[in-house]
């Protein structure tokens, strides 16, 4: 049994008691429950702490291999295996990047819809991110037409779910796949999705805030011409 992922299970979770199972200096450590998000699709690590026997190891990162490996700070003492540890995680860096993350599938969502254009790349840091589009030409107000588009569905307040299905069923839903590749390894038997409301469902492994008021009002700060075929977009979210 790896670890369970509670990030998954509860986005809003900032607070745990788990047992370190594996600790290794030059991998890190390994805890059998833990809500600190790996990294992927975009959405860089959560950062946080660990508190232990009156000891505190700060986490500066993580990252998913074979398991969900916490990488500590530089320094920092290392829990035995065995350890019981109570985790916290940095709340306004993972908030920031929960609001990020869902407003980047808004403009996924919205410019597929009104544009028909995939994601072919993607980034993202706390309260700013990009996308970029299989877009060939854009039409004039371009950049106004999309930021009043995104906020208006931020304004629609609709609601944000993350769910699973088998991976038959959920490739049986029109536009899964938002990537102009398919980035799921064939390997992947069940499917996490998250599903916007009436705009926007993909698949998808991050964590997201729980309707789209909470993503706040964003900015279309820049489009960029990135080669013929290809635009892309940067966004602020306001703080």
């Amino acid at each position: 049994m790896g670890t369970a992922r509670l990030e998954l299970e509860d986005a809003t979770l900032r607070e745990w008691t788990a047992t370190v199972v594996a600790a290794d200096p030059e991998q890190g450590i390994v805890l059998d429950r833990s809500a600190f998000y790996p990294g992927g699709g975009g959405q860089p690590p959560d950062h946080g702490v660990l508190l232990w026997e009156g000891v505190q190891t700060r986490i500066v990162g993580a990252r998913y291999g074979d398991d969900v490996w916490l990488i500590p700070a530089e320094g920092d003492p290392i829990p035995a295996v065995g350890t019981s540890v109570q985790g916290a995680i940095d709340d306004p860096r993972r908030t920031a990047l929960m609001r990020t993350h869902s407003g980047l599938h808004v403009l996924s969502g919205v410019v597929f819809r009104d544009f028909g254009a995939l994601v072919t790349g993607s980034n993202m840091e706390p309260l700013e991110g990009r996308l970029d589009f299989n877009l060939d030409g854009i039409p004039e107000g371009f950049k106004d037409a999309v930021e009043d588009a995104i906020n208006a569905e931020v304004e629609a307040d609709r609601a944000i779910r993350a769910y699973s299905l088998a991976r038959d069923e959920a490739f049986a839903i029109p536009d899964i796949i938002r990537t102009a590749t398919n980035l799921l390894p064939p390997e992947i038997e069940v499917v996490r999705i998250v599903d916007i409301d009436g705009l926007d469902v993909q698949a998808d492994g991050g964590t997201h805030v729980a309707s789209t008021r909470q993503v706040g009002r964003m900015r279309v700060v820049k489009v960029e011409n990135k080669g013929k075929g290809f635009r892309r977009i940067r966004v602020a979210l306001e703080d």
